[in-house]
């Protein structure tokens, strides 16, 4: 599917086996909202709960997100362009202990399983899997030359399997396309915490408990009326 370099950091997975899959969004180290949505999901031993990355930086509990995580049954998480800043370096240790340092490196970039791809930013529909680096893969969002937040955006584009889920894009609320789904509702910054039910075709939010960081309106990008 993917050149060297990203096959090499692509876990691909079996969920025959699993009864429920969830998909759940960014968490930005909000600990609190993330409990909430796992109370609603309440997710066992016989369920799937994979995360899109950007579960650490900006957020009040980036330790205790990843211990969270770390301690569920069947759980997986992409690195996102927030953990990758972090083990370059770039945004001290937020708290975490070496353990959690050491999952957060042996997170893949991509997730899979048929039909379905997991990423934290999206691809880009102009190139084939194999030509995607991790930087594309983590940090891809508009097509537009120079343009971050400028129309179009990749999965506007993006017509074909597999299905990608992915994180990144604060949206106004989630995003629903037959071959994308936008699962970053802005937790951080005031919006939801949100997990796709795979098998159901379902969303399920909980609303941030206070505004965290805030947000530029013209960085939260509103789906559009048919998404």
């Amino acid at each position: 599917m993917f050149g060297p370099e990203v096959e090499a950091q692509h876990r691909r997975l079996s969920v025959e086996a699993f009864e429920d899959v969830y998909l759940v969004g960014d968490v930005h180290g909000c600990r609190s909202e993330l409990e909430s949505l796992l109370d609603e999901l309440d997710p066992g031993d016989d369920n799937l709960v994979v995360f899109v990355g950007d579960l650490v930086s900006k957020g009040p509990d980036n330790r205790g997100v990843v211990e969270r995580v770390r301690e569920l049954p069947n759980a997986h998480s992409v690195r996102g362009n927030n953990e990758e800043k972090l083990l370059r370096g770039e945004t001290g240790g937020l708290g975490l202990t070496d353990a959690g340092r050491e999952w957060i490196r042996s997170c893949p970039v991509a997730i899979s399983w048929p039909g379905t791809l997991v990423v934290h930013a999206g691809v880009d529909p102009h190139k084939p899997l194999a030509d995607h680096d991790v930087d594309d893969l983590e940090t891809v969002r508009s097509l537009a030359e120079g343009g971050d937040y400028a129309r179009p955006y990749w999965w506007e584009q993006y017509a074909e399997p597999p299905r990608v889920f992915f994180g990144h894009t604060v949206l106004a609320r989630p995003l629903l396309r037959e071959y994308a789904v936008g699962l970053d509702t802005g937790c951080v910054y005031g919006g939801a915490l949100t997990a796709y039910d795979w098998r159901r075709d379902e969303v399920h939010s909980v609303n941030a408990e206070r505004t965290v960081k805030s947000r530029p309106k013209s960085e939260v990008v509103t789906p559009r009326a048919d998404e």
